[in-house]
């Protein structure tokens, strides 16, 4: 299998968990380092300048969310957290700290190098700078005009409906939760205003989804938000 050049910190103090991810991972062609703790994962950030970070949320001493909290102050770098299922909660509370995905543990491999793909393909638009028109499928948004196309259609949108729709397509693969959709969209004074957002999403889905029951584009991620796919 070709080199990614993709360089991952996996930091999990579980070493069962850490050496199968280490290996599995180094088979599929990334450059993989390692910390047990967060102290040592802040170190190895700085050291290793890795390109995603797969974070562990119950780490001895300084916990993943605090990890995440100093990694978000100082950069982008990719986050997905690992987390057991019944921890919702605080997948929410580093969703909101600026986590870009999770994967509820036990997972399968295959998950996590699908999650790490999209991850590190969203990193790459970001640095890039996002195209003024963005196409997937039936559905085409020229950012530059405002507007919005499906199968060839002038579909139109209200300006909220617009600003909603921005903002998951500039952060497409990315678990968007409510708080945070909520924030960008209606402002920070909105953030208890659940209730806006569902109804939102109501009109988007009727609007530009194929079959609005089924979404292929705004998915649902159940008891925390949101995720724009644009994948086939």
């Amino acid at each position: 299998m070709a080199k990614s050049g993709a360089r991952i910190l996996v930091v999990d103090d579980e070493i069962e968990i850490m050496r199968a991810l280490q290996r599995s991972l180094t088979a599929h062609g990334f450059e993989v380092f390692t910390a047990a703790n967060g102290e040592d994962a802040l170190e190895a950030i700085s050291h290793h300048r890795p390109d995603l970070i797969l974070l562990d949320l119950g780490l001895p001493g300084m916990s993943g969310l605090e990890v995440c909290k100093r990694v978000r102050a100082q950069s982008d770098l990719p986050i997905i957290v690992l987390s057991v299922k019944d921890t919702e909660r605080d997948k929410v509370l580093a969703l909101d700290l600026g986590a870009d995905d999770y994967v509820s543990k036990p997972f399968g491999m295959n998950e996590v190098l699908a999650r790490i793909r999209v991850a590190l393909r969203h990193s790459a638009q970001v640095q890039s700078g996002a195209d003024p028109v963005f196409v997937a499928g039936p559905l085409r948004v020229d950012f530059a005009q405002r507007s919005v196309q499906v199968n060839g259609q002038d579909v139109k949108l209200t300006p909220t409906e617009y600003d909603l729709l921005k903002v998951l397509i500039k952060n497409r693969g990315k678990i968007m939760t409510r708080q945070m959709l909520l924030s960008q969209v209606w402002g920070t004074g909105y953030g208890s205003e659940a209730h806006y957002l569902h109804v939102y999403i109501g009109q988007l889905r009727r609007k530009i989804e194929p079959d609005p029951a089924r979404p292929r584009f705004i998915l649902t991620v159940s008891g925390v938000g949101y995720r724009f796919s644009s994948d086939d």
